[in-house]
């Protein structure tokens, strides 16, 4: 540590004068390890998030645990977990990973290179429904992250490694490049800056263009762009589709999931793993990775060693209709703040437009909402940024939240209290990039504990997908119909996803049990019209498969139930 312990107290009560604070509102604590608690109460949420930050950065601090309130904030949730030790045990693995993003599937799936039982929880219905599912979708190159930071060496290198992972699991994946934009000279010094962050991170190809430069290799930027930092590795995939590829090539070699399976609890004793308590009662293990994401903090609390907090940063999008296809190919941003790359226009692999993320702090963990400032904020900066697009054109907007420490940085380590015990904590932007960076690291965590793993002689790592009937010529469809009848059934004429293309995603390797899983599988609902016209056809074919009432077909889970009551004559028929 570069300070001593009243060194660091000081300097944090010096850094809280500039707070509009009762001297008694907030207090601290540090551990000989150089982990600052801070506990009390702030007026808004916004201010208890810059006292975090402003903690993190001070000498020989290593990590912040903020307990602070404020209103709106939400505390740390426990389950009683009782009723669910009373289940008794019902599964045993060799490693449990607590988490179903893009993180957890990618561990799962670099694990099963070795003959160990890989069991992953998710406590939502489906893979990829939290952060994973939320973001943009971008394979950043690396020129934002802070040098020497883990951000930076591994997105890096998961950068570089996804063009074999879309060769291998057989998911779309557009290097495209991206661009950071000026349009005078007040930006020069900015741009510079994240140039010299590239070159330090090592991003091949980094440099700063013209805008006519630009210009040439993305007709749709604005005219007023005068000069460019340029990154020719940046990309793009689908988040979910790349979550569900690592997932079922995990499967394919041996890795099992549980949905729905919450962890309430981490059993230990004398210091080591010894399982986890969940809501389908206890499963045995030697080791727990927690790649929880949003609530990794939470799961680090059930072990007793949390050491860090994730406080939710809210992140909107905008969706256009697939018209505007072609109209502009490659991300367009401006110069990011401290804490968010600062979004921007771009276009998925499919060729729909998709702008944004915002930034916004939040209390709650659960907080999806878009307001009218996030969508206008999105739309004015993607605006400045292109040109040809009509905003009349936008199809929907959702929001997710980045699971974000303190230290803006990864905490991917061994537990120092808990052995077989591994935190995955912090994956935010550029989280999606780096997954493959950090099923690596995870990989050698575990056969740091574990040496003697046996090589799983029979891994295959590569997945051979079905072909979307949208992208087939005439003569695979009629070859497909011939087959397979269910094919010639269109169920989503916007993205013309076909009823066999909807029951292979039902019964699927990771089966689709919600409205939203078949979506995520399939594109249905995702076009021009939103669900309006395939919605219930789909919910009629899960009804159908799962021998479901139709009232009980979901969203996304249990709670979200699509139908609630007989719309046709209520009245008449009313008591």
């Amino acid at each position: 540590m570069t300070a001593n312990k009243q060194e660091i107290l000081a300097a944090f009560s010096e850094g809280l004068k500039k707070f509009d604070l009762d001297s008694s509102a907030v207090s601290a604590r540090i551990e000989d390890d150089g982990i600052l608690t801070l506990e009390g109460s702030t007026k808004t949420w916004q201010t208890a998030v810059d006292i975090g930050h402003m903690a993190a950065k001070l000498p020989g601090v290593h990590n912040v645990v903020s307990d602070l309130t404020a209103p709106g904030a939400v505390p740390l949730k426990r389950k009683d977990s009782a009723p669910y030790r009373a289940m008794g045990v019902v599964d045993k693995a060799d490693a449990v990973i607590i988490g179903g993003g893009v993180t957890g599937c990618a561990i799962a799936r670099q694990l099963t290179q070795y003959r160990v039982n890989i069991l992953l929880l998710e406590k939502e219905e489906d893979l990829c429904e939290g952060s994973s599912k939320a973001n943009n979708g971008m394979v950043h190159s690396g020129y934002d992250s802070k040098p020497a930071s883990l951000k930076a060496r591994l997105n890096v290198r998961g950068n570089a490694q996804y063009t074999k992972w879309a060769q291998q699991l057989g998911f779309q994946f557009n290097r495209t490049g991206s661009f950071v934009c000026g349009f005078g000279e007040e930006d020069r010094a900015a741009i510079e800056s994240l140039y010299d962050n590239g070159v330090t991170n090592g991003v091949p190809g980094i440099e700063i263009i013209s805008g006519d430069r630009a210009r040439e290799l993305e007709p749709g930027l604005s005219d007023g762009v005068q000069f460019a930092l340029w990154t020719p590795s940046a990309g793009y995939a689908e988040p979910y589709e790349v979550t569900l590829a690592l997932a079922e090539n995990a499967v394919d070699n041996g890795a099992r999931f549980r949905l729905g399976c919450e962890a309430v609890d981490i059993l230990t004793e004398d210091g080591r793993v010894q399982g986890v308590v969940t809501t389908q009662g206890v499963i045995l293990c030697d080791c727990v990775i927690n790649a929880a994401g949003l609530y990794a903090d939470e799961i680090a609390e059930m072990a007793g060693d949390r050491f860090y907090s994730i406080h939710p940063r809210r992140g909107a999008l905008v969706i256009f209709d697939k018209e505007n296809k072609g109209k502009i190919h490659t991300f367009s941003g401006v110069a990011p703040n401290n804490y968010t790359k600062g979004g921007g226009p771009e276009e998925t692999p499919e060729g729909t437009l998709l702008w944004g993320p915002s930034a916004l702090e939040v209390p709650d963990k659960e907080d999806r909402d878009v307001d009218r400032e996030d969508v206008e904020f999105i739309l004015e900066k993607g605006m400045h940024l292109t040109k040809g697009i009509d905003p009349r054109s936008v199809i929907t907007y959702f929001s997710g939240n980045r699971a974000a420490t303190y230290s803006e940085d990864f905490v991917i380590q061994n537990s120092r209290k808990i052995k077989g015990f591994i935190h995955v904590a912090g994956i935010q932007s550029p989280g999606f990039a780096s997954a493959p960076a950090i099923a690596e690291l995870v990989e050698s965590l575990y056969l740091g504990q574990n040496p003697n793993a046996p090589i799983n002689t029979a891994f295959n790592p590569i997945r051979k997908p079905e072909p979307a009937f949208r992208d087939c010529t005439q003569e695979e469809r009629d070859r497909l119909i011939a087959e397979n009848p269910a094919y010639g059934r269109v169920i989503c004429r916007c993205e013309t996803v076909t009823e066999a293309e909807i029951l292979r995603a039902v019964h699927g390797k990771i089966p689709a049990r919600t409205m939203d899983a078949v979506k995520r599988r399939t594109r249905a609902g995702m076009g021009r019209c939103q669900s309006g016209f395939c919605g219930s056809r789909v919910l009629e074919l899960l009804a159908r498969e799962w021998k479901l009432d139709p009232s009980e077909v979901t969203l996304k889970g249990k709670g979200s139930e699509i139908l609630v009551r007989p719309s046709r004559n209520t009245g008449r028929n009313a008591e």
